[in-house]
């Protein structure tokens, strides 16, 4: 197991892995792509988007499918970026364009 696969002691006891924040370092912020809104990757591909698809029923094989840049670890991505901000945790890994 390397370091950053560790998994740490969450709040409530629950264990995380510390790759979420490997998958955060696939959202990236730009203002000149959608406002700035959250995206995957710098491609005009929204997290809002991604967890929005997922909440409608949409299967993360169909969303792949629509959007073949996109891959399985994108939409692992978007929903850590989603947790991280309900749970109020640190977003210190999601790359802002200058």
């Amino acid at each position: 197991m390397r370091p950053d696969e560790l998994p740490v002691l969450a709040a409530r006891g629950t264990l995380k892995s510390m790759t979420d924040q490997a998958l955060l370092g696939r959202i990236t912020s730009n203002r000149e792509i959608f406002g700035g809104k959250p995206i995957v990757r710098g491609m005009r591909v929204s997290v809002e988007m991604v967890v929005n698809l997922l909440a409608q029923g949409e299967t993360a094989e169909a969303i792949l499918a629509d959007y073949p840049g996109l891959e399985p670890d994108d939409i692992r991505a978007c929903l850590a970026y989603a947790h991280a901000v309900l749970a109020d945790d640190s977003l210190d890994a999601v790359q802002l364009a200058k």
